[in-house]
């Protein structure tokens, strides 16, 4: 279900930006903060009003941003983020009509993964890229290598998400089956609400420091 551009840009990423915005004009300010420090992926969750509309500002007026959408949770978020422009969407969790929908629409979607049950439900619906949530109070990095080591022969690609830190980042990014790390810290809710873009790029820049010494 990911297209092979999609899955190699969110892999040449390494580290997706987790955001709950709550004013979309704050999005594209955003986006090129997170841009400025070399981050060219973002998910932004749709737990606010403001997610949707986030996400089409993005869309339209920071093209070089890929951008995605989380927290998708029914057909009609699906077909709505895929209106908005996401180019892909994600879940907490792995359901079977959302999946469809997604497949009927074209939105690359990677469902929610917590055991290898949750994993072979997935590749029944034909997805090969799948998140990891939620990952530290599932176990992390050693319940990841665990969980994947079955599937990984089949092309299986993770995006772990849920309670990575930055002090983390490399432990994740060396799981081969890792394609980018999901994190909150990237861009905190009280960093957007107060428009610290220079925070923001600082941090992005030091997560891509970290990426880029990964051994991937």
């Amino acid at each position: 279900m990911f297209a092979e551009e999609t899955r190699n840009r969110l892999s040449a990423a390494g580290v997706v930006p987790v955001v709950v915005i709550n004013d979309a004009a704050r999005a594209v300010p955003l986006a090129r903060a997170l841009l400025e420090g070399g981050v060219k992926v973002i998910e932004l969750t749709l737990r606010t009003a403001a997610g949707l509309d986030a996400i089409k500002a993005i869309a339209n007026e920071v093209p070089e941003m890929l951008v995605g959408a989380g927290t998708v949770l029914s057909s009609d978020q699906v077909r709505d983020v895929k209106a908005a422009g996401a180019a892909f969407a994600v879940a907490p969790g792995t359901n079977r009509t959302i999946l469809a929908a997604a497949q009927e629409v074209g939105l690359p979607f990677a469902p929610g993964v917590m055991t290898p049950t949750d994993i072979e439900s997935a590749l029944g619906m034909g997805c090969r890229m799948l998140k990891f949530f939620p990952a530290e109070s599932a176990g992390g990095v050693t319940h990841l290598k665990a969980m994947v080591a079955p599937y990984a022969h089949l092309g299986v690609k993770i995006m772990p998400t849920g309670g990575i830190k930055a002090a983390q980042l490399a432990d994740y990014l060396a799981v081969s089956a890792v394609a980018a790390v999901g994190g909150s810290w990237l861009a905190t809710g009280a960093q957007i609400d107060a428009g610290d873009w220079a925070a923001i790029s600082g941090q992005a820049a030091q997560a891509m420091k970290i990426v880029q010494a990964a051994d991937r």
